[in-house]
């Protein structure tokens, strides 16, 4: 009997319990929560009897994980990204590894931009902690910025990067730049965008929205160097991935009064405790990863998930497949 493994997922099943019932018909489920760096082996082991995995963006399911798990049909993320999975392996030991198509989480994720962003631009984390204190007095101290007219740069300016931008631009009025290395200047000019290199952009940018993905070229995308070259009071939003940047040099530029905000949804080694010196600046504000948690958003990363696995169990390819090679192999 077919066995399905929900990993790591606080959400999954909790708003949407039909989805959670069509599961069933499939077969028995299990909620698991484990540590990001449990060992692949371990991880193996704890999930032998399960052949579909619904996974978030932690633990790693790695090559050693598939070698030592050999059983699994299918891992579909409740998500759009796939970094800690490796494909290849996964396409090796005949496991089909899907994603949420990346229109499911696009206005989710990007008004979560446009939120942290606003929150930024008029200190309203601090402006309403003095209210409630009864400090209102203090309401001179709580000076910002409009949005309107300023010039917004966008790094990555896919699925998510793209609506940003036309929010930013369409509704704000902004001057929109784009630096996306994998995209031809005609198909950024295409999505309204002036396309940069990303000295330009940080060059010009008054707003500066981060929506890559996390690679060895841009991981720590955004350090001192790069942040030298910004304009003084620049403010800054991340709902992409905490590596993109660090930590340290934004910090340090917070206190300096270069960077005027920081608003991030994603955090390098999340989940973080109080402790964290993100923490340590009013003008740092921490959101735990929650760019996709709408109603709307949720029910559709669930139905992707609950789709893929009845498709499976039906015999048939999943949508959404990243390892496309696999339908080849299976059909030898």
């Amino acid at each position: 009997m077919d066995r399905i493994a929900i990993v790591n997922s606080s959400s999954f099943g909790k708003y949407f319990p039909e989805q959670l019932n069509r599961l069933k018909k499939i077969g028995p489920i299990e909620f698991f929560k484990f540590p990001s760096d449990i060992h692949p082996k371990e991880l193996a082991e704890t999930l032998k009897d399960y052949n579909y995995i619904i996974a978030s963006v932690t633990p790693f399911f790695t090559k050693e994980f598939f070698e030592n798990h050999p059983g699994v049909k299918l891992l579909t993320r409740h998500g759009i990204g796939y970094n800690n999975v490796d494909v290849t392996s996964a396409t090796q030991h005949n496991c089909y590894v899907t994603i949420v198509e990346g229109i499911v989480e696009q206005d989710a994720v990007a008004e979560n931009a446009i939120a942290h962003l606003m929150n930024s631009t008029r200190q309203l984390k601090c402006a309403a902690e003095a209210a409630e204190n009864g400090e209102w007095k203090r309401r001179a101290e709580f000076m910002g910025y409009q949005i309107r007219h300023k010039t917004a740069g966008v790094i990555g300016f896919g699925n998510i990067g793209s609506r940003v931008g036309s929010i930013l631009k369409e509704g704000f009025k902004c001057r929109l730049l784009a630096y996306d290395p994998y995209l031809s200047d005609e198909l950024l000019r295409e999505k309204g965008a002036i396309p940069v290199s990303l000295e330009e952009l940080l060059r010009e940018s008054d707003i500066i929205s981060l929506n890559a993905f996390v690679n060895d070229k841009s991981y720590h995308l955004i350090k001192h160097e790069q942040i030298q070259q910004m304009k003084d009071h620049v403010m800054i939003v991340n709902t992409a991935r905490g590596e993109l940047v660090d930590d340290r040099a934004i910090i340090q530029a917070v206190i300096d009064r270069k960077i005027f905000s920081y608003g991030t949804d994603v955090v390098e080694g999340e989940p973080i405790d109080s402790s964290h010196p993100l923490f340590s600046s009013p003008f740092i504000t921490v959101t735990p990863h929650t760019s996709a948690y709408t109603y709307e958003c949720l029910e559709g990363m669930g139905e992707k998930c609950v789709s893929d696995c009845e498709k499976v169990a039906a015999g048939e390819v999943p949508l959404n497949l990243i390892n496309k090679e696999l339908i080849e192999l299976v059909n030898q």
